[in-house]
């Protein structure tokens, strides 16, 4: 291998190392302008898209260990990458893909995890990861507080009732 095409691979391996996802996308058709539209949105979630070689990609992602991606890679492609969770970098390229019918999802990987366009879709329509975790908080609390106000409440009753016969007995 050329030693341009070593340091291409290279820069694909540390992508890949210093991301949790990569979703690869087919932007055949998408201009220019869209295409940095396209990175405009997914930098402001935190991922960035790369146009890739796609047989020095595949040797990439063999050397990072994730997965032998012989046969799953041809065409035009884009690989997503970030350093935040998964769903704000799919949110990103659904939302495009249905203003723009581009580009289209082929598949993705979330550690050595590979997910389908249609998982990766499911993963878009999952509220943000802030919201999900105040849910799963509320979940926890919630049996807490009601064991508290099981606990409070004999003893606020007899307080009333105290209460009551002090005010009868005046």
């Amino acid at each position: 291998m050329r030693a341009e095409k070593k340091f291409i691979s290279a820069e694909y391996v540390q992508r890949l190392s210093g991301s949790p996802f990569f979703l690869v996308v087919d932007y055949r058709g998408l201009s220019v302008g869209k295409f940095t539209e396209l990175r405009k949105r997914l930098h402001k979630a935190g991922a960035e898209a790369h146009v890739v070689k796609n047989t020095l990609f595949r040797i990439a992602a063999k050397e990072s260990g994730i997965a032998d991606l012989t046969g799953s890679l041809s065409g035009q492609l884009a690989v997503v990458t970030g350093a935040k969770d998964i769903a704000s970098a799919a949110k990103v390229v659904k939302a495009f893909q249905a203003e723009f019918e581009k580009p289209k999802l082929q598949f993705g990987f979330l550690g050595s995890q590979r997910l389908s366009a249609e998982e990766i879709r499911a993963i878009a329509d999952l509220p943000p990861l802030v919201e999900l975790q105040a849910k799963i908080l509320g979940l926890l609390q919630a049996p807490a507080q009601k064991l508290v106000a099981l606990i409070n409440t004999p003893g606020s009753q007899l307080a009333r009732v105290i209460k009551a016969k002090s005010e009868q007995a005046s």
